[in-house]
């Protein structure tokens, strides 16, 4: 039997924009509990999206998000001694999560420029549907239409 739930933790908006996914962002940059560090280093990244998009920053970075996002993805679940992998809708807070993920991957896989940069072109690049992240969305998107055919084993 599994245990309860854990209780979802109430997050507040950061004090620039008033955004939860700005304050989500800022919390999964975080390295070794410098926060004023990874604070520091979003704003520079969305005053970076400002001058480059010439539009709102936080526009740009709440529609390059919702570009990322993915839609389904598949869940391994066991059937019979079997496991299938099953596609799967996927819920708001894991949609959230997995593009936030994939947009700091593919940042911190490029080189040759500082943090900010990396990341302000990679939300560009999200922005325009391109990059390592759209790509990484397409990638489980495909993964999911391949095991369609499970769909039926889904909950």
């Amino acid at each position: 039997m599994r245990r309860s739930k854990a209780e979802r933790r109430k997050i507040d908006p950061d004090l620039r924009y008033n955004s939860l996914h700005v304050q989500t962002v800022i919390h999964h940059v975080l390295k070794k509990g410098k926060k004023s560090t990874a604070t520091k280093l979003v704003y520079d990244t969305m005053d970076l999206l400002g001058e480059r998009s010439g539009k709102d920053p936080l526009e740009v970075f709440e529609t390059a998000l919702a570009k990322v996002s993915p839609r389904i993805e598949v869940r391994p679940r066991r059937i019979g001694g079997a496991t299938y992998q099953v596609p799967m809708d996927v819920t708001a807070d894991r949609k959230l999560a997995l593009a936030i993920r994939w947009l700091l991957g593919a940042t911190r896989s490029r080189k040759g420029k500082s943090f900010s940069e990396n990341f302000a072109s990679e939300l560009m690049d999200a922005y325009n549907e391109t990059g390592a992240a759209i790509r990484k969305r397409d990638e489980t998107h495909k993964m999911a239409d391949a095991n369609r055919a499970f769909s039926h084993y889904s909950r």
